[in-house]
């Protein structure tokens, strides 16, 4: 072999996927700064670029288009970061407690101390989201697919409450989901957080007490 070859440098596929996974959460997360900043329309792609410190080709690579990084962005904010988005919602720490506790009235005192942050986190993306959706299919889609994602969800958390029998007599799994639904929404996490001026705790404990009126028994309270 020739003293001028150089040896070949060893192909590391973790490392490369770790440093595409930290690309591409550093992009999502510029992305979510630049959707609150300048709305979806001018959220453009060499903006975002820019923000993250890539190259606009990295950016077209890590996402299909303008509504994919926001679906990712609003992903990544359910979740509570980019890198907690890829881990199954029933596998994440805060829905694990929520499974496991086998007292309703604590089990919903858990589901309601998820509330306040994931509103807090993706309730201005819905905004966008909401403003920018009318006329085009692809946000609207995406409107779609998140209030149907948040109605699955609700229809197992039900389901969970009914099968171990803490549903009040007569209430359906639909029903139920229904009032979750309901008590739970974005426009009440608006109207008494961001309107009306009431603490994280505060609307908390309102989730909790209204959830558990709505759904067990009196003899479980």
């Amino acid at each position: 072999m020739s003293e001028n070859a150089r040896p070949r440098r060893r192909y590391d596929a973790p490392k490369r996927r770790e440093q595409a996974a930290r690309t591409r959460a550093q992009i999502i997360e510029a992305a979510r700064r630049v959707f609150l900043e300048y709305g979806y329309a001018r959220a453009t792609i060499p903006r975002i670029a820019a923000e993250a410190g890539v190259a606009v080709e990295t950016v077209y690579r890590s996402a299909a288009g303008k509504a994919g990084l926001l679906e990712a962005a609003v992903q990544a904010a359910l979740a509570g970061g980019p890198e907690r988005a890829e881990v199954p919602v029933r596998e994440r720490p805060a829905i694990r407690r929520v499974i496991e506790e086998r007292e309703p009235r604590r089990q919903l005192a858990l589901y309601a101390r998820t509330q306040p942050g994931v509103w807090s986190r993706v309730g201005p993306l819905l905004r966008v989201l909401d403003a920018a959706a009318p006329g085009d299919p692809k946000l609207e889609a995406l409107r779609e697919a998140h209030a149907r994602q948040r109605l699955d969800g609700l229809r197992d958390f039900a389901a969970l409450l009914a099968e171990r029998g803490a549903l009040r007599p007569g209430l359906s799994v639909e029903r139920a989901a229904d009032l979750i639904w309901t008590i739970c929404a974005q426009a009440n996490y608006e109207a008494l957080v961001t309107s009306r001026g009431w603490t994280q705790d505060e609307y908390r404990d309102w989730l909790t007490d209204t959830l558990v009126h709505a759904l067990l028994p009196p003899t479980i309270e």
